[in-house]
Formats: C-alpha cells, sequence, structure tokens
C-alpha cells in the first residue's frame, strides 16, 4: 500500500527537480501575494532639502498601499520621525515657499500616520514647537523618539530619497538590451 504512494512521491519529487534544472535566465519571477500580519513601521526623516520630504512620502504611501491590499490595514501602524531640513517644509512660517506640502501631511495624517517632529532639530533651525502644522507632534529628540518606537517593536525605515530611474531610461543608456 505504501509503494505505490511512496512510487508517486518519487515521481513528483523528480518533475519538480527536473522543471528546476531547466530553470534560467528568461524564464518569468513569480509573484507572491502572501498576505501580511499588522506590521509597525518607523520611517526616519533627514533630508538634505526641504522638499526631499515629498519623494520620501511616496514610500509611505506605498507601505499604506501595500498594507491595504496585502495586509492588515486596520492594526498597523506607521510613524515618521523628522529632524533634517524637511522641518522648513514642515513649518506653517512657510507655506508660501513649499506649497501643498500641508496638504500632503494631512492626507498622510488622515491615513493614519503619525508624525513628529524633533525639537532639537527645530531648535537649531530657528523654529518654535508651535510653528509646525497641527497634522505634526514635536517631541523632545528624535534620537530618544525612535528609540523609543524601535524598543516598541517598530521596525526602522530609512527612508532615502532619490530620482526614480525607469526601465525606458536604462535602455537608452544601454543600447544592447534594445
Amino acid at each position: 500500500m505504501h509503494a505505490p504512494r511512496l512510487a508517486a512521491c518519487a515521481a513528483a519529487l523528480s518533475i519538480l527537480l527536473a522543471s528546476a534544472a531547466f530553470a534560467g535566465p528568461a524564464d518569468p519571477s513569480r509573484f507572491d501575494p502572501t498576505p501580511y500580519k499588522a506590521q509597525k513601521a518607523l520611517y526616519d526623516f533627514n533630508f538634505a532639502k526641504p522638499n526631499d520630504a515629498l519623494g520620501a512620502f511616496g514610500y509611505v504611501k506605498n507601505h499604506l498601499r501595500a498594507i491595504k491590499e496585502y495586509g492588515d490595514a486596520a492594526n498597523s501602524r506607521i510613524v515618521i520621525v523628522a529632524h533634517g531640513n524637511e522641518l522648513h517644509a514642515f513649518s506653517r512660517l512657510n507655506r508660501a515657499a513649499y506649497p501643498g506640502m500641508y496638504e500632503e501631511l494631512k492626507a498622510l495624517k488622515d491615513a493614519g500616520v503619525q508624525i513628529q517632529v524633533c525639537s532639537n532639530a527645530a531648535r537649531s533651525r530657528g523654529y518654535k514647537p508651535e510653528e509646525f502644522y497641527d497634522v505634526i507632534t514635536v517631541v523632545p529628540a528624535a534620537v530618544i523618539d525612535i528609540a523609543k518606537w524601535q524598543n516598541e517593536g517598530y521596525s526602522y525605515m530609512y527612508a532615502e530619497w532619490f530620482p526614480r530611474l525607469t526601465r525606458e531610461e536604462v535602455v537608452k543608456q544601454h543600447p544592447e538590451l534594445q
């Protein structure tokens, strides 16, 4: 009775191994739609240019979309701790210089993202805690706030922003791909 079952398993294994042996660079990748559990993520913002935060918001928005589609959005939490030159764009005193920033921050806040600014970084750039938008919470120091979130089990995400390179641009740089 066990012999037929053992033979079937051996046949299936040999087919699987044979197909893996023929896989190569021209074969397509596979997509894994495995559902994710609730996530706790901490984004560390520390940018050289104030508007770089706009590009980094894309990471956070992608994270929110992925959680909504593949995860547990109701029980997931995302926090941004900002302590770089993006603080200039997060100040309500500079709305005319950074139009649309408040709307971006508010959309993230409305999506459940907690946005925090380092008081030390703000002070060193000439700001008082009350000079930031109402969707922001000013905390004593980024370093202790980041450590606090990590101690609570949040994954550390450094959202370094750089311009996106498209496939079309890669093909232009490498004519052998055409």
